[in-house]
């Protein structure tokens, strides 16, 4: 079976006690500068970097299951993409018709590319 649409993982989102530790690791480490902030620099919510990490700060969490929350997948075709996904015993979460939870527990959030996004990053090749 071809696949509906073509998709990259554009981030991973992941629980962590002291958002601003990873915030200078992931900075300071490995260069992955600020793309996005949910609350402010001083006390941010939730921060996503340049290079694909989302961090939820999450002070008490203490869960089984571990600290990743979700994978964020750009899609070439959002639609065609949840079209397919119905067939394969898939959930639809709270946040939305995009977003899916997968029968062993996995959240996955569906994202619509702009034209040609997924193309160029499927493209880049960063072991050549």
């Amino acid at each position: 079976m071809a696949a509906a649409s073509k998709a990259y993982v554009e981030h991973a989102a992941i629980r962590v006690r002291d958002i601003h530790w990873h915030i200078r690791f992931f900075r300071d480490v490995l260069g992955m500068a600020m793309r996005e902030i949910d609350g402010t620099q001083a006390q941010p919510r939730q921060y996503w970097t340049l290079g694909g990490m989302q961090f939820i700060a999450s002070p008490d969490f203490d869960g089984p299951e571990g600290r990743l929350a979700h994978l964020g997948v750009m899609c070439e075709d959002l639609e065609a993409a949840l079209a397919a996904a119905a067939s394969f015993g898939v959930s639809e979460m709270p946040q939305g018709r995009n977003w899916l939870r997968l029968p062993d527990g996995l959240a996955v959030e569906l994202i619509q590319a702009s034209p040609g996004a997924v193309a160029q990053a499927l493209a880049i090749n960063p072991r050549a």
